[in-house]
């Protein structure tokens, strides 16, 4: 499911394999424990996460599909529940991590998938292929509150929100660069990771304290720690599988 190497004082982190990277238990299970192992390798040096996905996507949301098997509608509310609780909890994961993060996205960002790299302090961004897409407005999904306060914690321009969120565009490198959602943008795959570990050197080699660099983070995104301990969009089913249906 996912891989963690260490190149120097740099830990990457890697989704892997060809698909779409979809956001079910076993996934963010598989992701919140090399954060884990990256925390705990990291304690007595200064050190910088990577995250980046093989293939074409970098992650395509929650795993819809995985919820749907959940049978009546009480079980697939039940399976969304779960997922949106260990995404939040992976979230506060990667806001209190004691070390500067870096989303290298080399395939598309979307939805939860999106949020995901929005959690990370930098984002860069592959040229070549790849989109950030909030499909929630597209699908009939309801935007969870706390995917609002990310984004308004992460994308500071009103009309850009407005683009991500109430026009659900999709954005290639280029559109994201320019609205000033990522950091970078980068010919290839490997050049995005490339990049991202280059800037994790960077911010690694100012020797900052990571408590005191998570906490200034949290106090930051205040807003965000606020909203993450409820997810009003998983308690209808009804809605849910309205919704759902449209798949």
């Amino acid at each position: 499911m996912c891989t963690l190497e260490k190149q120097g004082s740099i830990f990457v982190l890697t989704l892997k394999g060809n698909d779409e990277h979809r956001l079910n238990p076993t996934l963010i299970d598989t992701i919140k424990a090399a954060i884990d192992r990256v925390r705990s390798e990291s304690s007595t040096s200064a050190a910088a996460l990577v995250t980046t996905a093989e293939g074409k996507f970098f992650s395509n949301g929650y795993d819809l599909a995985w919820a749907k098997t959940g049978g009546p509608a009480a079980g697939t509310n039940d399976r969304l529940v779960l997922m949106s609780s260990k995404l939040r909890s992976l979230t506060v994961d990667l806001l209190s991590l004691p070390m500067p993060t870096i989303a290298a996205v080399t395939g598309h960002a979307s939805a939860a998938g999106l949020i995901l790299a929005l959690c990370h302090d930098y984002v860069l961004m592959r040229k070549d292929r790849g989109f950030l897409y909030m499909s929630e407005l597209d699908i009939g999904f309801r935007l969870p509150s706390w995917f609002a306060a990310v984004i308004r914690s992460k994308i500071g321009s009103p009309i850009a929100r407005r683009d991500v969120l109430l026009r659900a565009e999709k954005l290639t490198a280029k559109a994201a660069a320019e609205r000033g959602i990522i950091e970078s943008a980068h010919d290839s795959a490997e050049k995005t990771v490339e990049a991202a570990v280059k800037l994790g050197e960077e911010m690694v080699g100012r020797r900052w304290n990571g408590h005191v660099y998570a906490q200034i983070r949290r106090s930051m995104f205040g807003d965000v720690m606020d909203a993450i301990g409820y997810d009003e969009t998983v308690e209808d089913a009804s809605l849910v599988n309205k919704a759902l249906s449209r798949l």
